[in-house]
C-alpha cells in the first residue's frame, strides 16, 4: 500500500551537529495539497533505564547524547541487558507559512511503547511496536525552532503484546525469541494539510467472469473549523497505465469531524493476481474544496483475485494450489530491527528466488515495504500479531484482549488493501487449548470479521504437533496452522506421517498449513553439521506433506539466522539462532539451494538441432511440476531467456520467449535457431516469472569432436598403413 503526499514546493534544508540538530523547511508557494516531511535525520539518542521524564531533557539533551539517523534500534550497539528507556530529542525549525495549517506528527513505528513531547506539551502515546500512529501536532508548533522528544519503553510484560512467554516459566527464560529491538525502527514524517485531508481508503472488490467492481470507502477528515462541501474523484489505473475506470462523489463534512464516501468502479476485463504473478492496479483519490482545488491525494494498489477453502484446499482466482514458502526475521547485524527499504526488497528478492508463493512473514505487524514486495511478487502473506508463547492466564486478561484488537485493527487498517493478504493470524504457540484460549480466539475472529470480513483467520499452534486432538479454538480458526518440527521438538523424524493420519483423523474438515517445520542448529554439535540434517529434514518432510492433499502449504523456518536469547549453541545468552538457509549476513549455506531446488514450479530440458555436428538450435521443452504436488499452483505470465555461446566465448543467439500458463502437468515448448557453426556449444535456458525470478531453466553443453562423431579426428594408430 502506497499513501500518497506529493512533495511539490517543498525542499528540504538540513543542518546538523553533535547534541544538536535542526530541520528548516523552506517553501515556495505551497499548494493545499497535503505534503509530508521526511523527519529521519537529525535525531539525538540516550538510554536511561528505568527513568521517568527528566523535565530537563524537555529542554535540553543530556551529556552524552549520541547523534542517530532513524530507524534506530538501540540494542544493535548496546548489547544485551539494554532494554529500557530509550530517549530520542531533535529540533524542528518551521516557518511562518505553514503555522495555522493541520500538522500531524507520523510515526511508521515506535517499539515498544511511546510517549511524544512538543516543546514540553505530551502530544500523546502509543502502544503497539509494529504499527503506525499520527499525532496532531497543530497547536503546540510554533514558528521557529520547535523541540521534538520521543521516549521508547522496551520492557515487556504480562500482558504487553509481545510480553513475557509465561509458557516457558519453567525454563527461566520468559523473553520471546527474537531481540526485543527498542527504539524508533521505522520512519518518522510531519504531514502538512489544510481544509481536509483522506485518512484512509478502504478497498473491496468483487469479481465476474468478465468485470470487476471495486469499492474504496474513503475515509476524510475536515481539519479546518468551518464545514466543508467537499468533492472526491476516484480513478482506477490498469496494470499498463491505462486509466479504466472514474467515479465522482460529493460529501458535506462538519467543521473538525471525519465522514465517508464509498466511490464504486467497475472495471471490465479485469486483469486477475497470480500466484507469481502480481499484476496491480492503482487506486486514486483526490479530494477537492469548493473552489475545485486538490486538498490531499491517496494511493493503493490492488490486485483483483478471489480467494476461497473448499473441500480443504485452497483455492486462487477458482484454482485449486498448495503453496510453500520461507518465514523471515525483520533482523540483520547491520540494522536490526530497524531495516531499511533497501534491506527488505534484497531479502523480499531473495524469497522471490527461493520461489515463496506463502509465508507467514513471522510473529508482528511489517513494513508496508514487505507487503509491496510481496503483492508484486504474487507471494500469500498471513500477517501476525506477537502474542507468542502465552499462557492461559494471560490470554484470559482483559488488557492483553484490549491491546491485541488495538494493534490487529491498526495492522489492518495499514495494510488490508494488500492482495498478498490471505488471512491474520492472532497468535503462536499459546495455550489455545483452554478455555481462556477458546475466548480470546473466539473474541479476535469477530473482532476481524467485523472490521475486514471475507478474510480469513487463523493462529499457529505447536501443542497439535504433540498430540493430534481435537480443540475448539483449532476448530474456530478458518484453517490449521502447526508448528511441526518432526526430527527435533516435535519427536522423531518419521513420526510425521503416523501424525497426519491422526490429523486427518481429527479434522476432517480443516485445510492444514505448516506454519513452521526445519531445524535448529543446537539439535547438531555445531553449525555445519545443522546445515546438513536440515537439508535432510527439509526433503524429507515436504515429501511427507506433499503425500496429503489437504496440506494447503508448508512455511519453512526460517530464511536468516536471527538474533535472540533462545535456541542457541550451548553456552550462549546473546547470538544469532542457527536455524536460516543463510547466515546472519545473508550468506547462503548448502540448505538454501536444497530448497530452491525442491520447490520450483517448472523445469525444462533442452534438444539441439542439429546440421550434421554442427547445433542450429534447439526445442526447449518446459515442464510443470507434478499435478497436485507440493508446490502445486499455474505459472502465469513467465518467459523463457536463452542464450547459445559457442567455445571462443562467442554468442551464437539469444532471445527471449513469453510463455503460455504452465498448470501443473502440463508442458510448454519453444523452438529456436541460429547460424550454426563447427564449435562447442553451451545453450543456457531460464524460466522467468512475470516478475523477473528465476522459476527453473537448464544448461545444455554440446562437444561436436566426440568419439564415435563423423567429424571426429581419427587415431593414427588406426590409419592404415602407407603402401609405400
Amino acid at each position: 500500500m502506497i499513501s500518497g503526499c506529493i512533495r511539490a514546493g517543498l525542499r528540504r534544508i538540513w543542518h546538523g551537529s553533535a547534541g544538536f540538530a535542526s530541520a528548516v523547511l523552506m517553501l515556495a508557494p505551497v499548494p493545499a495539497t497535503a505534503e509530508q516531511l521526511d523527519l529521519d535525520t537529525g535525531w539525538s539518542f540516550w538510554l536511561a533505564k528505568d527513568a521517568p521524564a527528566d523535565p530537563a531533557w524537555l529542554k535540553a539533551n543530556p551529556a552524552g547524547a549520541e547523534s542517530v539517523v532513524v530507524p534506530h534500534s538501540w540494542p544493535l550497539t548496546r548489547g544485551a541487558g539494554a532494554e529500557g528507556v530509550g530517549w530520542y530529542a531533535r529540533t524542528l525549525v518551521v516557518p511562518d507559512a505553514i503555522i495555522g495549517k493541520h500538522l500531524e506528527l507520523h510515526f511508521d513505528a515506535v517499539f515498544y511503547a511511546a510517549r511524544v513531547w512538543v516543546n514540553g506539551t505530551l502530544v500523546g502515546s502509543h502502544e503497539g511496536g509494529h504499527t503506525a500512529f499520527d499525532l496532531d501536532v497543530s497547536k503546540v508548533l510554533k514558528a521557529g525552532a520547535n523541540r521534538i522528544v520521543v521516549a521508547a519503553d522496551d520492557r515487556p510484560g504480562f500482558a504487553t503484546i509481545p510480553g513475557y512467554a509465561m509458557r516457558l516459566a519453567g525454563s527461566g527464560n520468559v523473553w520471546y525469541d527474537w531481540w526485543h529491538s527498542g527504539g524508533i525502527t521505522r520512519d518518522v514524517s510531519l504531514r502538512i494539510a489544510e481544509r481536509g485531508l483522506i485518512r484512509r481508503q478502504r478497498i473491496r472488490q468483487v469479481l465476474k467472469a468478465d468485470s470487476a467492481t471495486v469499492t474504496s470507502g474513503i475515509a476524510i477528515e475536515n481539519v479546518d473549523v468551518t464545514p466543508h462541501n467537499y468533492s472526491l474523484t476516484t480513478v482506477a489505473i490498469d496494470p499498463d497505465g491505462r486509466m479504466v475506470a472514474r467515479a465522482f462523489a460529493g460529501l458535506t463534512v462538519a467543521a473538525s469531524s471525519a465522514g465517508t464516501s464509498d466511490a464504486e468502479l467497475v472495471i471490465a476485463k479485469p486483469q486477475r493476481w497470480q500466484i507469481g504473478a502480481g499484476k496491480l492496479y492503482r487506486i486514486v483519490a483526490e479530494l477537492r474544496d469548493e473552489k475545485g482545488v486538490v486538498l490531499d491525494r491517496r494511493e493503493d494498489t490492488v490486485g483483483l483475485r478471489t480467494l476461497a477453502i473448499r473441500d480443504r484446499r485452497l483455492y486462487v482466482n477458482d484454482v485449486a494450489v498448495r503453496l510453500t514458502g520461507v518465514t523471515r526475521h525483520e533482523d540483520s547485524p547491520w540494522e536490526g530491527a530497524a531495516e531499511t527499504r533497501g534491506t527488505i526488497l534484497h531479502d523480499m528478492r531473495d524469497l522471490a528466488a527461493l520461489h515463496v508463493t506463502l509465508t507467514r512473514p513471522v510473529h508482528y505487524p511489517q513494513p508496508q515495504s514487505v507487503f509491496d514486495a510481496a503483492d508484486r511478487a504474487g507471494m500469500l502473506l498471513i500477517p501476525e500479531i506477537p502474542i507468542w508463547q502465552m499462557t492461559a492466564a494471560q490470554l484470559g486478561d482483559p488488557r492483553l484482549l484490549v491491546r491485541a484488537k488495538a494493534m490487529m485493527a491498526e495492522m489492518i487498517a495499514e495494510s488490508g488493501n494488500h492482495p498478498s493478504v490471505l488471512a491474520w493470524s492472532v497468535m503462536n504457540e499459546s495455550e489455545a487449548a483452554t478455555p481462556q484460549g477458546l475466548a480470546f480466539v473466539k473474541a479476535m475472529k469477530a473482532h476481524i470479521n467485523a472490521i475486514d470480513p471475507g478474510r480469513f483467520v487463523t493462529f499457529a499452534d505447536s501443542q497439535i504437533a504433540e498430540r493430534a486432538v481435537r480443540v475448539p479454538a483449532l476448530v474456530e480458526a478458518d484453517f490449521v496452522m502447526a508448528n511441526a518440527y518432526f526430527g527435533t521438538w516435535s519427536g522423531g523424524a518419521d513420526k510425521v506421517g503416523p501424525w497426519l493420519d491422526a490429523f486427518d483423523k481429527a479434522y476432517p474438515d480443516r485445510m492444514l498449513v505448516i506454519s513452521e517445520f526445519g531445524w535448529p542448529g543446537p539439535f547438531s554439535k555445531d553449525s555445519a553439521s545443522a546445515d546438513v540434517a536440515r537439508t535432510d529434514n527439509l526433503k524429507d518432510q515436504l515429501a511427507a506433506f506433499a503425500t496429503r492433499p489437504w496440506v494447503g502449504g508448508a512455511i519453512f523456518w526460517s530464511y536468516a539466522d536471527y538474533r535472540s536469547n533462545k535456541n542457541l549453541f550451548a553456552g550462549l545468552a546473546d547470538g544469532y539462532v542457527d536455524h536460516g538457509l543463510v547466515d546472519p549476513d545473508r550468506q547462503r549455506r548448502p540448505s538454501y539451494f536444497a530448497w530452491e531446488a525442491a520447490n520450483r514450479a517448472v523445469s525444462a530440458k533442452v534438444d539441439l538441432t542439429m546440421a550434421g555436428e554442427t547445433p542450429t538450435g534447439f526445442t526447449a521443452t518446459v515442464l510443470g511440476a507434478a499435478k497436485g504436488g507440493l508446490p502445486s499452483y499455474p505459472l502465469v505470465g513467465a518467459r523463457l531467456h536463452w542464450r547459445a555461446m559457442g567455445g571462443d566465448r562467442v554468442v551464437l543467439g539469444e532471445g527471449e520467449q513469453a510463455l503460455p500458463v504452465i498448470a501443473p502437468g502440463a508442458t510448454a515448448t519453444v523452438s529456436v535457431s541460429w547460424s550454426g557453426r563447427l564449435t562447442p556449444v553451451t545453450v543456457t535456458v531460464d524460466i522467468l516469472t512475470a516478475e523477473g525470478a528465476r522459476a527453473g531453466g537448464v544448461v545444455r553443453e554440446y562437444e561436436p569432436f566426440k568419439a564415435g562423431s563423423a567429424a571426429f579426428p581419427p587415431d593414427p594408430a588406426q590409419l592404415p598403413k602407407d603402401p609405400s
